[in-house]
């Protein structure tokens, strides 16, 4: 084989290697999801060459393959509209959670946006599945500016790409989940602590001071965490003076 040749699948092998390692590094990142997202994406279309990657997330509620990140400048791409899930190419990879790949876009009457295709100049695709424990919660896709007819290494790469995004991802949605149901239960406790004092101050009923926060949230446009959070601080001030 010769050196140039060698030295180029060398330099290629490097690069998988270090898009793999940034994306195993992700699951346990902290990132919030919109920028994991956008950085799986990144990651994706440098490894694979391509001129668009896209990940799309399913929507459990309207059975809909929603894009959520995508490298791609073109609005007419990333305006495209959701996917019923078994419909078209994503549709059908998330539907029964296997890959499918594409060599022209415009001859394969299963692909939904073959109109952007044409605008965008794009002519192959791999779409892979997002799945977590079996259970597909999404779909990586990697479409190329040419005829590409992917190879087993190209497709074995994309495969452990999507796996390693789809555990990133999940432990992000755990991570949201867990954030978002402490910042309730600290609400709940700042809206009852507040609720408290408005009754002890104006001599009402506790259920009168709580219509009364949530009237001050509208009137205000605040959040019922601010209101209550100011009932406390003012609290807190006369008490200090007193």
């Amino acid at each position: 084989m010769p050196k140039a040749k060698s030295q180029g699948k060398y330099e290629v092998y490097i690069k998988q290697i270090e898009a793999l390692s940034k994306i195993a590094n992700l699951i346990t990142s902290g990132l919030y999801l919109e920028e994991l997202l956008r950085l799986i994406v990144q990651v994706t279309a440098e490894v694979m060459n391509s001129k668009i990657s896209s990940l799309m997330l399913l929507d459990p509620a309207r059975q809909e393959l929603v894009v959520r990140a995508t490298q791609s400048i073109s609005d007419a791409y990333n305006k495209k509209p959701n996917v019923r899930l078994g419909q078209g190419i994503a549709g059908t990879v998330a539907k029964e959670n296997k890959l499918i790949c594409v060599l022209d876009l415009e001859k394969d009457a299963r692909y939904l946006n073959r109109n952007i295709a044409r605008k965008e100049g794009l002519h192959s695709l791999a779409s892979v599945p997002l799945a977590v424990k079996g259970k597909v919660i999404g779909v990586l896709n990697c479409y190329t500016s040419k005829r590409h007819e992917f190879t087993t290494q190209e497709l074995s790469i994309l495969i452990t790409l999507a796996n390693q995004a789809a555990m990133a991802i999940e432990n992000a949605e755990l991570d949201l989940r867990a954030r978002t149901a402490e910042e309730a239960l600290t609400t709940r406790k700042l809206v009852e602590r507040a609720k408290e004092i408005l009754a002890q101050e104006v001599h009402i009923l506790p259920s009168e001071a709580y219509r009364l926060i949530q009237k001050q949230s509208m009137d205000k446009r605040k959040t019922m965490r601010e209101v209550a959070e100011a009932i406390i601080l003012a609290k807190d001030v006369k008490d200090k003076k007193t």
